[in-house]
């Protein structure tokens, strides 16, 4: 979109901040060219996944190892999210921030130390569950939810300890429940939207978005358009809705970004056939799913102000409520 000068201001004056989006681990270093999407958005930070329960700890690692090697042959375009400093300066340097994420902790096993190792990789928020039970509890997909075990218990002290931040997007109520209320820093749910919308277990009820806001935390809504509305549609104007819905029940203090992009939405179709079982078709897990691109931040933006936010609730929603969860848990 052309921005006008409120958008554009609005946009110079914030820190743009999509808590996570999908690279492929096929072609990565051709993938990650992509990247320049993100600057189309104006987005300044930018989380890129590591992996999911279907990907191994060496796919994790590669992939890791990718992406830091990517940023670092393009120091002029990016640079490597370890710190909240590296934000500032990205922002002053017109950069783009690169974080990591992990979405479930299947791939730590049952080793604890693996959580340190993924702080020194890059990694600054790790999701507990991804759909179905894992070592640490149970998932948005799974028909009981038992709650969070024992080593759950363990890997939200370290993740604590070690400054890893706290997601639970894609967990069982019960089981994001106990890990909200299991210790005192800031939580997040790094891409999840509101079920009192659109009627989906990958949404959250509000008592879990309460939850959230207890713990200081940010609810990031989404660009998927199965979860943001009935007929599969990805518009900012439903993205702006979703996180309007959240602002007017916990405050806009607790609402962010999470697109959830998928690059590579090929192979994510052949995904969703080959893995029913952890995404259940009838749920509309089927190909063709609609996902917002990241250059579509500005319309969400001016969305936001359409809906009458004030321009400072705007650039926290944005970013700002993000990089305050950041300086209270990374260290």
């Amino acid at each position: 979109m052309r921005l006008n000068s409120e958008i554009a201001g609005l946009l110079k004056r914030s820190i743009v901040w999509d808590n996570h989006g999908c690279m492929p681990h096929h072609d990565t270093m051709t993938w990650l060219q992509k990247l320049e999407t993100y600057r189309q958005g104006n987005v300044n930070v930018a989380m890129i996944n590591l992996g999911d329960s279907f990907i191994s700890l060496e796919q994790i690692v590669r992939m890791a190892a990718h992406i830091r090697n990517y940023v670092q042959l393009h120091p002029n375009e990016y640079l490597l999210l370890q710190s909240t400093e590296d934000i500032v300066r990205a922002k002053a340097e017109d950069k783009i921030a690169i974080g990591l994420d992990i979405e479930g902790a299947f791939s730590i096993g049952d080793q604890l130390s693996m959580i340190q190792l993924y702080y020194d990789l890059g990694v600054r928020w790790m999701s507990m569950v991804y759909n179905r039970r894992n070592l640490i509890g149970s998932g948005c997909h799974d028909d009981i939810d038992e709650g969070l075990t024992e080593f759950g218990r363990n890997v939200v002290r370290e993740m604590d300890r070690v400054g890893i931040v706290k997601c639970c997007s894609h967990t069982g109520y019960r089981t994001a429940m106990e890990v909200l209320t299991a210790s005192g820093k800031p939580t997040i749910f790094s891409h999840s939207n509101p079920r009192a919308l659109v009627d989906h277990p990958r949404n959250i009820p509000d008592e879990l978005i309460d939850a959230c806001a207890a713990t200081d935390g940010v609810i990031c809504i989404n660009g998927v358009g199965l979860f943001l509305s009935k007929n599969n549609e990805a518009h900012p104007t439903l993205v702006a809705r979703h996180m309007d819905y959240v602002a007017q029940r916990v405050g806009s203090r607790h609402v962010g970004l999470g697109l959830d992009y998928v690059f590579d939405q090929g192979h994510m179709n052949s995904v969703l056939e080959e893995h029913a079982g952890t995404w259940p078709t009838k749920w509309g897990y089927r190909p063709g799913i609609a996902f917002l691109a990241p250059s579509e931040v500005p319309a969400i933006a001016n969305e936001l102000l359409r809906l009458g936010w004030q321009q400072v609730d705007v650039e926290n929603a944005l970013g700002g409520n993000l990089m305050r969860v950041a300086v209270a848990v990374w260290n």
